[in-house]
């Protein structure tokens, strides 16, 4: 893949921290066969320093490694995209998060964003185009497959350039719904037991992704969608 084929973001105040001993990078690979074949990958550049190799995230052994990338395997993990990203977010705050995967869905690509994850990588490129990928997610940049890039706005363009309620997060789809229920977000977040900064902040994702401006909106959005 060329540089000028890659889908990036730049975003420099967010690049990992680079020590003497490199990058350190934790492995979430379900299949062991996989999670060796990727940190031998990681192992044999001298920009990464491998400090775990995990076969789900689980919080203490993930915030144990203090990792400054997360190489995430999505496919076959156990819980859904939310809880998984939530747990290796929570657990390794400064860590920037790269998901590997088959699918070429613009909804999962999509939801891992929204999610948290900084890169979404589909599985079938080269050991060295891997590198390159997790390197400029490094450098504070995003990374996204072009070719899943390119179906979300295929889908966009197709919608005549509005956006789609599919790319809200599990999370703002619940939030959206409440909205459209007439809730406010001092509602919202007794009904969620989330504080109201974060209603707030997941109100105002909502809006972004849906170009919208009012709750009114929000709701129209919702009945259209069939999610109340």
């Amino acid at each position: 893949m060329r540089d000028s084929e890659r889908a990036v973001v730049s975003h420099p105040e967010d690049s990992a921290r680079v020590t003497a001993f490199g990058l350190r990078v934790a492995v979430i690979e379900s299949q062991v066969l996989f999670a060796k074949a990727l940190c031998g990958i990681f192992s044999d550049d001298s920009e990464f320093k491998v400090v775990g190799d995990f076969r789900t995230p689980v919080a203490a052994p993930l915030q144990h490694a203090a990792p400054d990338l997360i190489v995430l395997d999505l496919d076959g993990q156990p819980a859904d995209i939310a809880q998984t990203l939530g747990i290796c977010k929570e657990s390794a705050p400064k860590a920037r998060v790269c998901v590997l995967s088959m699918n070429l869905s613009p909804e999962i690509m999509q939801r891992c964003l929204s999610n948290g994850a900084e890169a979404y990588i589909v599985k079938d490129i080269s050991p060295a185009e891997l590198l390159r990928a997790v390197k400029t997610v490094a450098e504070g940049q995003s990374y996204v497959d072009p070719r899943v890039a390119g179906g979300l706005l295929r889908r966009r363009s197709m919608n005549g350039g509005k956006p789609d309620i599919m790319e809200l997060s599990a999370r703002e789809a619940e939030v959206l719904k409440l909205i459209a229920e007439g809730l406010a977000n001092k509602q919202i977040s007794a009904r969620l037991h989330l504080s109201e900064k974060t209603v707030k902040n997941h109100v105002s994702r909502i809006f972004s992704k849906l170009n919208i401006s009012a709750r009114t909106q929000a709701a129209v959005h919702a009945i259209r969608a069939g999610i109340v």
